[in-house]
Order: structure tokens, then sequence, then C-alpha cells
């Protein structure tokens, strides 16, 4: 027997919260399934994860079709001031678009209240003047006849 001794260490707090058994009468301790624990943990853990990026998927979706609206209110906007102009426009009203040998008129006369006499080539569109000072189309002539949009 060799001169060392081994020690040996023995639980001496409270028997509640001991992590063995200390008596007969002491509850049951099974051992923990770590593997299972893990495993069940990281499931939730993807599951959650994945919810969060749908959510955020889909917020990124509706962002991007905002910045595809607001693009093209532009462009319409562009065009819209360089048409000839012989008014000051007022926000929150409707104007409408013309077409004239090659150049666009912006008027607040509508098709139907010119009728027959209209003095314009083509009628484009029916546009309001938003507070950003941007152009919303409300009526397109397109091809195929008037589109309200």
């Amino acid at each position: 027997m060799s001169e060392d001794k081994e020690i040996k260490q023995y639980y001496t707090g409270e028997a509640k919260f001991s992590p063995i058994p200390l008596s007969v009468s002491s509850p049951v301790i099974n051992p923990e399934n770590k593997g299972k624990i893990k495993a069940s943990a990281v499931e939730a853990m993807q599951k959650h994860a994945e919810q969060q990026m749908t959510m955020l998927r889909k917020q990124a979706d509706v962002i991007m079709n905002q910045v595809r609206e607001i693009e093209a209110r532009l462009e319409v906007s562009y065009g819209i001031y360089e048409a000839e102009m012989k008014f000051t426009p007022k926000i929150h009203e409707v104007y409408h678009l013309y077409e004239k040998n090659g150049t666009k008129i912006l008027s607040f006369i509508s098709p139907e209240e010119w009728g027959e006499r209209m003095p314009y080539d083509s009628f484009i569109a029916s546009v309001l003047l938003l507070p950003d000072k941007t152009w919303e189309v409300k009526i397109r002539n397109d091809e195929g006849g008037l589109q309200i949009i």
C-alpha cells in the first residue's frame, strides 16, 4: 500500500441540496440524458430562429415594396415636372397630363370637361400632387384604355 492516502470527499451540506441520495428515504435522483436535453434545446433554438428570420424577411419585403413605390412616384414626378405648366399646382389636387406635338402639358381640366373640344393630341394620366411634392398616378391612359390605379 502506498503512503499517499486517497482523500475522499463527502457531501457535508444540507440534505435537501445533496446531489446524491443520503438515505433510503431520499427521493430518487435520476441522471439526466444530456444528449436529449441538448438536442431538444437545439431544435427549439432553430425553430425560434427560423420564425424570427421569416418575420424579418416579410418585413423586408414590405419595405422593398415601399421603396419600389417611391421610386415609381419619383419617375412619374420627374416626367411631370418636365411638362409645361402655366399655373402653380396645389397639394392634394388632381391634375391631368396631356400630350400635344410631343410636348407634355399639365392641366387642371379633365378629359371629360373638355369633351369633343379637347385641344390636345392625347390624354396621358390624371395625377395627384402629394405633400412631399411627388405625384401619384390616379388614372392612366394605357393602350387598352383608361386604367384606374
